[in-house]
């Protein structure tokens, strides 16, 4: 089996051997045996030993595509399932066999499969495949890497790119044959001082590029191979600071003649001493063809097209003839002009050249199109849309460059512009943010209000939700990823081979596992199963999940939740009186993770297996690894909590940057950079000292921070969780840490267990040099209503299918069980009671008791428990789940007056899990 990149390279593994598992109190014993299973129960306790399906049907997640870059995917695999040097054969819905490279993603503990990853060339694209163990076929022409000291030369067998290794151009040329169809491939960014006023009487704009600091072959092939390029931009002329930091990653695929770029940048600013005024990436392209055979086109929205010549021969007052004309509309070579009516070949020096195109979409509800015949002349308005593709094509009959950036309209202001096509050679390039905008403005939006102590702070907290603090409303750090897809083509493409090619922009291709495949073999801790409406009352919860996401989809249409820094994210709470989100309103503006949207958006697609809950929470990743979190900087490691920036609450937390989060994308996609970001994370309990998570509600005096690697302040619950979701990642992958991440897991559930009251105990000090908690001797009980809300629910599960821990089983039951009993029943086992609120999405945790125990009194107990919140949405909607249609707002909304990001996400979550963990037991009315 493959296993050429380093986000999937196992190193060598010793055996696994455990700590022994500390000796726990006798309340702990006492709980164990409470939990007997029953013949009945669902699972036995410890860890999963199911082996699961042996292949997989797989599907394309939006059908099969008219035109495929490529596709790379992961599948899941239950224990002892597959040696880790299995390899897989792939067939497609024909029989036939189908190129395939494969490689590991995660690996049991007992060396075995957990998940692979899989790449497919672009010429499959059957209507489905069939994965299972065998040899793979190889590609007719396979991707080829060599590397010399200047540069790394990729080869699919149909074009050629040189990738540099030092200087400005990423992509030194990229051939077809002889022939060069782009070359100088670089990054660009225009930079300006001056804040972005409209009325500054005079503004210095500087102009820097990207300049190569390393290179290094990540996959090489037989099938994908992955180049990835880190740097800076700098300054182009006079001396000056290289900033904004890159890394982009270039993707090949066998047989392919196009290739894909994933661009990140890290802003490492605080907002206020440089505006970025254009950001993007450029190529130039050689032609050689007459201007009348050179093409420019533009894939607008659905698939209309701006069909345009550099030298048009339509529409003249004399007629070349119905041949040429047609000819040109559809991108072919015209006849020698010999053979034109001559009284337009004689003139064809007077008809002007099209040389400069620019499409801007500067909001998500608008682009326009402008041409010129060449700089210094003025531009001619062409036409307007509403939401372009993001694709553009320009080059002859004898080759071309296409080129085109995702989530074009949705992550506005962007661009494509084309220069120079009348010369021997045009200026392509994709504007990431389009110069044509005002400036990028990430100063914080209110001066501090007088809020320069803890107390004015905290009690500003108490009227607007934001938690304020001077310096910590930055940022610096923060990222943002896009992605790109470049075509190099012997020819103008079709009309209809250029919409599938702007539909391969908006969405690429992906192979996807159905929910069935994922269920069975237990991915993600075995919480999820596919749609099941075969009762009333699993056909009524089934509508509200619909309904939940539906509202939510239709939100962030009509209330235009997009923009370069935005599109992604959610709201986190709605204003009844003005019937909008409250998107000025402190904490209660953007949602930034808050209580696991991300995770409910993705169990909600394991679940279902929509298309569209698949790109939301695709989109929603892409956002919240990059913008909610520092990369960089003293924060590197911790998120920023829900407010109207993304980046301005001084709360940041580890419970933001949460790995429990991401895992999904990178387990279903094999995505290098959130693989990255993950790996980045494994080591991210060192924030806790240089930062007082505490420090607003600490007397400094009585109770002074000092911070002390081996006694951290690291709670059981939003902290752990995360921490806890980032090693077991980086175990399972074997990286480059796995040992010291899985002793740490095994270190802190071994002491979580050990507490008086364990994971009821809420915290205790923190080794970093040991990976374990102090044990404390004095019983308490923590009452947090947030504690299992960051993804401890789930990767607990994780944790009990793969570790045979009988004592923290049996405490992370006892506790789950407790949780939402009654109050007396929490005094009288624990000696003190929990948080009563969002019980309904605790239940979640009696599911897994049974699950885990058999014990049908808690399914039931969880089920009515989880009535409450559904009944509270449905309220007295008369057509429920109808909305109710509001025409006063600035455009025609949704409205449901009961929702709140918080309830929807956990409510959800606990939905799907209960739905496949206890739907036997659903009520009957």
């Amino acid at each position: 089996m493959s296993s050429t990149s380093p986000e999937a390279d196992p190193l060598p593994r010793t055996g696994f051997s455990r700590r022994g598992v500390l000796a726990t109190t006798a309340g702990v014993a006492a709980a164990a045996a409470l939990f007997e299973p029953s013949p009945a129960h669902a699972q036995t306790t410890g860890p999963a030993t199911d082996p699961g399906p042996e292949s997989v049907e797989l599907k394309w997640l939006e059908g099969a595509p008219a035109e495929s870059p490529g596709s790379t995917w992961g599948v899941p695999w239950g224990p002892g399932r597959f040696p880790e040097d299995q390899a897989f054969r792939l067939t497609g819905a024909d029989g036939s066999a189908v190129p395939v490279q494969t490689w590991p993603l995660a690996y049991w503990p007992d060396g075995s499969l957990k998940w692979t990853a899989h790449a497919i060339g672009p010429a499959a694209t059957h209507e489905s495949f069939t994965l299972e163990a065998g040899e793979p076929a190889a590609p007719a022409t396979p991707v080829t890497v060599t590397e010399s000291r200047n540069h790394i030369d990729v080869s699919t067998g149909v074009i050629t790119a040189r990738i540099g290794k030092s200087g400005t151009d990423l992509v030194k040329h990229v051939k077809r044959g002889d022939r060069t169809i782009a070359e100088a491939g670089h990054l660009v960014n225009i930079t300006q001082t001056e804040p972005p006023e409209p009325e500054t009487g005079s503004v210095t704009r500087e102009r820097y590029t990207s300049e190569i600091e390393e290179v290094a072959i990540e996959q090489e092939g037989p099938v994908r191979a992955v180049i990835r390029i880190d740097g800076n931009h700098r300054k182009i002329r006079g001396r000056g600071r290289s900033w904004l930091p890159f890394t982009v990653r270039l993707y090949f695929y066998a047989g392919g003649e196009s290739f894909r770029m994933v661009h990140t940048f890290v802003y490492d600013s605080d907002g206020g001493d440089a505006f970025i005024a254009g950001l993007g990436v450029r190529f130039k392209v050689p032609l050689t063809d007459a201007a009348y055979d050179r093409h420019v086109r533009f894939v607008g929205e659905g698939h209309g097209q701006l069909t345009e010549a550099v030298k048009p021969v339509t529409g003249m007052r004399r007629d070349p003839g119905r041949a040429v004309r047609e000819a040109q509309i559809a991108g072919r070579a015209l006849p020698d002009p010999s053979t034109w009516d001559q009284r337009v070949t004689t003139r064809l020096h007077w008809i002007p050249d099209w040389g400069d195109y620019s499409l801007t979409q500067l909001t998500s509800e608008g682009f326009a199109i402008k041409k010129r015949t060449k700089e210094g002349h003025g531009w001619v308005p062409v036409d307007q849309g509403r939401r372009a593709s993001g694709f553009g094509y320009v080059g002859g009959v004898s080759g071309g460059f296409g080129f085109g950036l995702k989530d074009f309209w949705q992550r506005h202001p962007s661009g494509l512009d084309i220069r120079g096509a009348h010369t021997d050679e045009a200026v392509v390039t994709v504007w990431l943010w389009s110069p044509e905008a005002q400036p990028m403005d990430n100063r914080f939006y209110h001066d501090g209000l007088g809020q320069d102590t803890y107390a004015k702070q905290l009690d500003a907290l108490e009227i607007t939700y934001e938690d304020y603090e001077p310096g910590f409303d930055t940022p610096y750090g923060v990222a943002r990823t896009g992605e790109l897809l470049f075509w190099a083509l012997d020819a103008t493409p079709s009309a209809e081979r250029l919409g599938a090619m702007a539909d391969a922009v908006r969405a690429q291709p992906q192979v996807v596992a159905p929910p069935e495949h994922l269920s069975a073999a237990g991915a993600f801790g075995g919480l999820v199963g596919p749609v099941d409406r075969s009762h009333p009352f699993k056909e009524y919860t089934e509508d509200l999940l619909d309904a939940n996401f539906a509202y939510y989809r239709a939100a962030q249409d009509q209330r235009h939740w997009y923009g370069f820094w935005d599109y992604g994210d959610v709201m986190h709470s709605q204003d009844g009186d003005r019937k909008v989100w409250r998107y000025d309103v402190g904490g209660y503006a953007w949602d930034n993770s808050e209580f696991s949207t991300d995770q409910w958006l993705w169990q909600y697609y394991l679940h279902t297996g929509r298309a569209d809950a698949f790109r939301f929470a695709e989109a929603m990743t892409r956002k919240t690894t990059e913008v909610n979190t520092y990369h960089i900087g003293e924060w590197a490691g911790l998120g920023t909590r829900h407010g109207v920036m993304h980046w301005g609450d001084s709360s940041k937390q580890v419970r933001i940057a949460n790995a429990n989060y991401w895992r999904y994308f990178y387990y279903l996609t094999a995505d290098e950079r959130v693989g990255g970001i993950l790996r980045f994370l494994h080591d991210s309990e060192k924030t806790a000292l240089v930062l007082d998570t505490g420090r607003k509600i600490r007397d400094p005096e009585a109770d002074p921070w000092v911070p002390d690697p081996t006694a951290l302040d690291i709670g059981f619950g939003t902290s752990w969780a995360p921490l806890a979701a980032a090693w077991l990642t980086e175990w399972e992958r074997r990286g480059p840490e796995w040992e010291w991440c899985r002793d740490k897991v095994l270190g802190t559930m071994e002491t979580i267990a050990a507490q008086p009251n364990g994971f009821a105990q809420g915290s205790a000090p923190y080794n970093m040099e040991t990976g374990r908690y102090a044990v404390s001797e004095t019983p308490v009980v923590e009452r947090s209503n947030l504690s299992s809300g960051f993804g401890r629910f789930e990767i607990v599960a994780e944790l009990l299918q793969q570790v045979d821990m009988p004592a923290f089983e049996a405490d992370w039951l006892r506790y789950s069980r407790f949780y939402t009993a009654t109050r007396a029943e929490q005094e009288a086992e624990y000696g003190g009671r929990f948080g009563d609120l969002f019980l309904w999405a605790y239940t979640r945790g009696n599911a897994q008791v049974y699950a885990r125990t058999g014990d049908e009194s808690q399914a039931r107990h969880a089920w009515k428990v989880f009535r409450t919140q559904a009944e509270y949405w449905k309220g007295d909607l008369e057509d429920w789940p109808a909305f109710e249609r509001v025409e006063t707002t600035l455009n025609p909304t949704d409205w449901w007056p009961r929702m709140a990001t918080n309830d929807a996400a956990q409510w959800g979550m606990a939905a799907i899990q209960n739905l496949h963990l206890i739907g036997d037991f659903v009520p009957d009315e």
